[in-house]
């Protein structure tokens, strides 16, 4: 498979021109910065990451990881290549320079996330799970905490991770059973075992931060008595120095389908007596502290799902450019066409692209409002931003992690036998991207979420301003012109449709069985249609811009992307519509006991 290239035209397009770049940029937060020296650092860090992370993706899906010694091997040229990574500051670019970090924001810090599953996603993995400890800390950690370990982490020199899954207690964390018991001198002694901790064990820094969920002595039972501790892989001296070897290993690494090079380990606690850990925020704050790594962390593997669906779309129209075969009806008899030229190859390429469009435009909207109700100056707007990120994030991870894996199938089927065949690449793809939809809450559970707790926000106030909000582009598309009549039409449908959906949803809010057994439509109905919005908002900007000169043939196939859109992927809402109304019935009534 060729190099994945960044597409830095639509990323800074979809930025500056649809997700209000320059607005996020006024923050005071972000003094100092402006559009030209962020699109600087983007195409820097492309370069970079298809440079020096790029070439190791075949090797460490060829090599995997291995447990040797106790310890885990990464593939060749792992470590010399995240030693690089840290040296250049790319996973520092969104987090507060007080802590050595670049003071970007995370919208940014996304895009590079992008680039980086696009060109190798088990490599990705190690920045990502390091993010979500570094927000933790941020939030809860105390003065020495957050001295000792902030600066590290945010460095990247060190790395971190999440520890809350068990043997029996997977998406039901309140059923964990490790324990953390007071040492009387502030430290907890921790013991339990972890399963499916990515990277946690590596030989690629001086030391793993490890953030466990543990439960209390005389702690409630369930979710409520959860606490979380931070438990260092090497224990760390006053003056900031490297110590003793911690309690702690990793006794397995796990053979997986995919993200082979990505160290999916089972952790040990307190096999020579216990693990030496500190307690995060108060004791019984353990699911509060959980949510604060989970939540960038769904929107950061939503971003997977893009990334490797622009890698597929990518690798698939290649392909279909250079790959002959069969006629094509009206063709030169005798002679072979390209399969581009072939309808049924153009149906999927069109798919491909349009939904890694709408992906990157939901995921950047996302993140924006992430980034705005932290650092907004306006109360009001902190406010509004924190309803929209609350109510799109369980979208943006399901819908985007459900598209991963389908556009990258899709790719597969275009590069027909030969892309169920290793060598060229597409097949990796797929098997990556099937573990995005599992992992930080399965995306059935993000459907739950979504229809349980976001939709009542506000008492159903903020999914109707959303509502609202897109129904407000109707009079632009309508004032467009011909070329964006079916945009129009089909994306007025598409909201009704969400807002007849939202209705009886909200209208069932008493039984939760009924209104549970529509989630997993109503997520992928609303994802459709914020899809079909950005792709409108684009297809707009779009326009707008090509009559003040910008770049004709960009702008022209944004309207026609926009289009393909809402004549061939948007009318999925009709038949969405009637699967979260129809109850629970039959999902709920019949036998399925093995026979």
């Amino acid at each position: 498979m060729e190099p994945y290239v960044a597409p830095l035209e639509d990323i800074r397009f979809t930025l500056d021109r649809v997700v209000g770049l320059d607005h996020l940029l006024s923050a005071s937060r972000f003094e100092g910065l402006d559009a030209d020296t962020v699109h600087g650092a983007i195409e820097e860090a492309a370069r970079f990451i298809t440079e020096v992370t790029g070439p190791l993706n075949v090797v460490g899906d060829q090599q995997g990881t291995k447990l040797v010694d106790g310890g885990v091997v990464t593939p060749d040229g792992w470590a010399d290549a995240y030693a690089k990574f840290v040296d250049a500051g790319w996973g520092a670019l969104p987090f507060d320079p007080e802590f050595g970090g670049g003071g970007f924001p995370d919208l940014i810090g996304i895009v590079l996330q992008e680039m980086m599953v696009a060109c190798n996603m088990s490599f990705s993995l190690c920045p990502l799970l390091t993010q979500g400890a570094i927000h933790a800390l941020e939030e809860v950690a105390d003065a020495e905490l957050t001295e000792r370990y902030l600066t590290k982490l945010v460095t990247g020199e060190w790395t971190g991770t999440m520890n809350l899954t068990e043997p029996e207690a997977g998406s039901d964390v309140g059923a964990l059973r490790t324990k953390a018991v007071p040492n009387g001198d502030g430290s907890w002694n921790v013991t339990g075992q972890k399963i499916f901790i990515t990277y946690g064990d590596h030989d690629m820094a001086d030391n793993i931060i490890h953030l466990v969920l543990a439960r209390t002595p005389d702690a409630p039972p369930g979710t409520k008595g959860i606490s979380c501790f931070l438990v260092p892989k090497f224990l760390v001296n006053g003056d900031g120095s490297i110590g003793e070897r911690n309690d702690l290993s990793c006794v397995s690494v796990e053979h997986k389908m995919g993200i082979h090079a990505s160290p999916t380990c089972v952790m040990s606690y307190g096999d020579g007596g216990g693990a030496k850990g500190w307690l995060l925020g108060n004791e019984l704050d353990g699911m509060r502290v959980m949510f604060i790594m989970m939540n960038m962390a769904r929107l950061s593997v939503g971003v997977q799902g893009l990334g490797i669906a622009e890698r597929a779309t990518q690798a698939a129209v290649r392909y279909a450019n250079e790959r002959k075969q069969g006629q094509v009806p009206g063709g030169q008899k005798g002679q072979s066409a390209f399969i581009v030229d072939h309808p049924d190859v153009r149906r999927m390429l069109w798919t491909m692209r349009a939904y890694s469009e709408a992906m990157r435009g939901l995921l950047y909207e996302a993140v924006a409002a992430y980034d705005l109700a932290r650092h907004a100056d306006d109360a009001d707007e902190r406010q509004a931003a924190q309803e929209l990120v609350d109510l799109l994030t369980p979208v943006a991870k399901s819908w985007s992690t459900d598209l991963g894996v389908e556009v990258s199938s899709l790719g597969v089927q275009v590069f027909g036998g030969m892309g169920f065949v290793e060598e060229t690449g597409v097949a990796q793809l797929f098997r990556d991207s099937r573990i995005a939809p599992i992992y930080e809450g399965t995306n059935g559970i993000q459907a739950m979420d979504l229809v349980g707790r976001k939709l009542p926000m506000r008492s159903g106030g903020a999914i109707a301003d959303l509502v609202a909000r897109m129904r407000e582009l109707d009079k632009q598309l309508d004032a467009a012109g011909d070329g964006f009549v079916t945009i129009r039409s089909g994306l007025a449908s598409a909201i009704d449709d969400l807002d007849a959906a939202t209705q009886w949803i909200l209208s069932h809010a008493g039984e939760p069985l009924e209104a549970l057994s529509g989630a997993t439509p109503y997520l992928r109905l609303m994802g459709v249609t914020v899809g079909g919005w950005m792709l409108a908002r684009g297809a707009l900007a779009a326009a707008e811009w090509r009559s003040d000169g910008g770049n004709a043939d960009f702008c022209d196939n944004k309207v026609h992307t926009a289009r393909f859109f809402a004549e061939q992927l948007l009318p999925q809402t009709k038949g969405l519509l009637p699967q979260v109304t129809a109850g629970g019935s039959t999902l709920l009534g019949g036998s399925l006991a093995q026979a």
